[in-house]
């Protein structure tokens, strides 16, 4: 964010906390301290007591840019600011907005105060914002007020903001929202629910804009998290190596991402995660990983040959391209200095394109007009040496063996615009150029989990058939009868212009890696509830009268026994809605105990439960 909105104090007019208004957005405020003494601490935490102490430890490690890799800068203060993801020592149980997240988010402030008078030279503190949700379009520009304000306020600058964010209305996932923050307003766009760890029961909200494998019909509401990210940005060097990322990232396969400075492997990261979207991701990723995270020891401590977890690791460590050397895929991003080694991108000349990499050589993309015999001398170098040539001099590479299926779409490489050097007109292109290559990757998501659709088709009762029983099963999943009839059928056209004849195996790959399972399970829920809601319908629609003259007895009993149990659900619910819901049952259950015999009659009235039920006023 280039400029920051304005805020003003004003104490007389300052808003009062409300505690459970708060929690719907954040978890708390706090502030971390570098101290000479004691190392990294959370020094205040507002509201007060509502950190375990474990987790407060590996807040205040993640606060802080590593010192062994930060860029050395000698002007007098500096900020960063970038986000880090962490699981929770103890689930909490659901809070008031229904979430029992598992993971947490950091959001910090970082400020580095450069003064000879001080020890070490200078001093470093960060402002933090903790959430249960992955909300960055909304704490990254909040911290840009938040923190200049309390680096000149002091710990008030955290109890007014605390008390601004409990006025605001509860997350709305999906929705464009306006936030105000005193004088200031924010208007951001949250991720959509589908997109969101589920909280328990699966909201028909997400029914809609979710039941991808659809493309959605209003592309410019996100599709998924970190919609805010620039992946122009920080891939500029490495765009042709986007869709390798794409299919490593669909199944599940471990990635080490370092940068120079944490707001670059932040945005790596988010970026990579960004690319799958609508799909629900469900590997591991952390925006920004250190030493001291509780789950460094263990991956430390695995052996060769043994299989790394599923996670996407942004790092600026680099003793983490000794410690993790069994991570199958390396990325490193970023450049230390700005405009240091930026990419020359292809314009739209045929001479000036980007060239094709070999098949296997997972290094960065040359455009002609860089390439020479040196540069080539210097890639196989790399390639020789491996992510430990990192070591003496930060380059944007990727190592990694895999050979994806999907080519690069030379396409839309070709519509991104060359900004220049200009970082105004710079930040005006990566906003559009980040908009194709958003828009493109989601639609290829689209495509790519098309053939489940028929597995989410909700049907609604045909003409003629009673609505008041209970409505088919959604058509069974089998995986190696899918992966059958997917290579009678194929992929579509959209897939079979941009993958090799190796396709089949990915979609193996992916109902086997981590995200399958989660997104087809939730999706299948939603399709479920979606029948149910049709069939519902059709029940309050429906004359009892006109089915009952059509029906033998024996339908008869089993649709009085239907109704009394969609009856009976409807009293549990005891919403609003289900009132008139409830009378019309009613309706249709005394109908259809007239039209039974009168002995069937006295067998159904010997059940007390549904003596009562018929005896119960309408």
């Amino acid at each position: 964010m280039s400029r920051s909105p304005s805020f003003s104090v004003k104490s007389e007019s300052a808003p009062t906390l409300n505690p459970d208004s708060f929690r719907r957005w954040a978890v708390a405020f706090c502030i971390a301290r570098f101290d000479l003494e004691q190392g990294q601490l959370v020094e205040s935490c507002y509201p007060p007591g509502c950190l375990a102490p474990e987790e407060e430890l590996e807040i205040a490690y993640s606060s802080f840019p590593d010192s062994v890799s930060q860029h050395h800068n000698r002007s007098s203060i500096h900020d960063c600011v970038f986000f880090f993801r962490f699981r929770r020592r103890k689930v909490p149980e659901s809070s008031s907005d229904g979430s029992s997240a598992k993971h947490m988010y950091g959001f910090v402030f970082n400020r580095q105060r450069h003064d000879e008078r001080l020890k070490r030279g200078g001093d470093q503190r960060s402002v933090v914002i903790l959430s249960n949700g992955p909300y960055s379009s909304v704490f990254r520009p909040l911290l840009q007020i938040m923190g200049p304000l309390y680096f000149d306020i002091g710990i008030k600058a955290l109890e007014h903001i605390a008390a601004y964010v409990s006025l605001w209305p509860p997350p709305l996932p999906g929705s464009l929202m306006e936030l105000p923050i005193g004088n200031a307003m924010l208007k951001v766009n949250l991720p959509p629910a589908h997109s969101l760890p589920s909280g328990g029961a699966t909201s028909l909200d997400e029914s809609v804009s979710s039941m991808a494998p659809f493309l959605p019909t209003n592309q410019s509401v996100p599709q998924g998290l970190f919609h805010d990210s620039d992946i122009f940005g920080i891939f500029r060097g490495l765009l042709l190596q986007l869709w390798c990322l794409w299919e490593l990232l669909l199944v599940g396969e471990p990635i080490l991402i370092i940068a120079p400075s944490p707001p670059q492997c932040c945005e790596a990261v988010a970026s990579i995660v960004s690319l799958i979207s609508p799909l629900l991701c469900s590997v591991d990723f952390r925006p920004y990983f250190t030493i001291h995270s509780p789950e460094f020891a263990q991956l430390n401590g695995l052996r060769e040959g043994e299989t790394f977890p599923p996670m996407v690791l942004g790092v600026t460590n680099l003793f983490f391209l000794k410690a993790l050397r069994c991570i199958p895929h390396v990325v490193s991003v970023g450049s230390p200095a700005p405009n240091a080694n930026r990419f020359t991108f292809a314009s739209r000349s045929a001479t000036d394109r980007v060239l094709a990499r070999p098949e296997g050589f997972g290094l960065q993309q040359l455009s002609l007009r860089r390439f020479s015999p040196t540069n080539l001398l210097n890639a196989v170098k790399m390639r020789r040496e491996g992510p430990l040539c990192l070591m003496t001099e930060h380059k944007e590479a990727i190592w990694s063996s895999y050979v994806p299926v999907t080519k690069p779409d030379t396409s839309i490489l070709n519509r991104l615009v060359d900004a220049g050097m200009s970082p105004r007109v710079e930040e005006s292109m990566s906003v559009v150029n980040n908009e194709i290559l958003r828009r493109h990757f989601l639609e290829l998501t689209t495509n790519f989990l098309a053939p489940f659709g028929p597995y989410f088709k909700a049907t609604a009762p045909s003409e003629g058939t009673s609505p008041f029983v209970d409505p088919p099963p959604l058509t069974p999943f089998d995986g190696e009868e899918f992966i059958a009839n997917l290579a009678n059928r194929g992929p579509g056209k959209f897939l079979m212009k941009r993958m090799k004849s190796n396709w089949l195996g990915l979609y193996r790959r992916f109902l086997k890696g981590p995200n399958f399972l989660t997104w087809f399970r939730r999706r299948r829920a939603v399709a479920e509830q979606e029948q149910q809601r049709l069939w519902w319908q059709a029940r309050l629609k429906a004359d009892i009268h006109q089915f009952i003259s059509k029906m033998p007895e024996i339908e008869i009993v089993d649709s009085f026994n239907a109704i009394e149990r969609h009856l009976r659900s409807e009293f549990q619910v005891g919403v609003e809605d289900s009132a008139a819901t409830s009378q019309k049952l009613k309706g249709d259950l005394l109908a259809i105990f007239s039209a039974l015999p009168a002995d069937m009659q006295q067998l159904l009235l010997m059940n007390p439960q549904t003596a009562a039920l018929l005896d119960s006023p309408r």
